[in-house]
């Protein structure tokens, strides 16, 4: 059996928030939009349905909780959660906060503007906002 390596171009993209039961939780290196997503600790998985129907369900609780945790510190106008994985296999699970008045609204985000780097003092804000958050619920 092997174990749960993350994915390196996420790990690269990425900022570690915290871990739940389940998901690696994972912000975004993208200023431009709050940007959470969530990666199944489990080696090899690449769809939903290759989780147990208990890891299914714990999977979506976990993404309640992460859409719950995005609403109340940020008051989206909309959420975006996708698992695409054209480009990175690994089941991962995008949580995009959207406004009205961001850059693509009302497009997708993915390839429409640079990512924007995190000033680091706002980037440390960030995760420790959210890390707090998610681990309260």
């Amino acid at each position: 059996m092997s174990s749960f390596n993350l994915d390196p171009r996420l790990e690269h993209d990425c900022e570690w928030v915290c871990d739940l039961k389940l998901c690696k939780v994972l912000l975004l290196k993208d200023a431009n939009y709050p940007w959470l997503i969530l990666v199944p600790m489990i080696a090899n998985c690449v769809e939903i349905i290759d989780l147990e129907p208990a890891q299914q369900q714990l999977l979506w609780q976990e993404s309640a909780q992460v859409s719950r945790a995005l609403q109340q510190l940020f008051q989206p106008d909309k959420l975006n959660i996708a698992a695409i994985g054209n480009v990175v296999a690994q089941l991962h699970i995008h949580h995009i906060v959207r406004y009205s008045s961001d850059l693509c609204w009302p497009k997708p985000v993915w390839g429409q503007h640079p990512a924007k780097s995190y000033e680091s003092e706002q980037l440390a804000k960030r995760i420790t906002q959210l890390a707090q958050l998610l681990q309260l619920n």
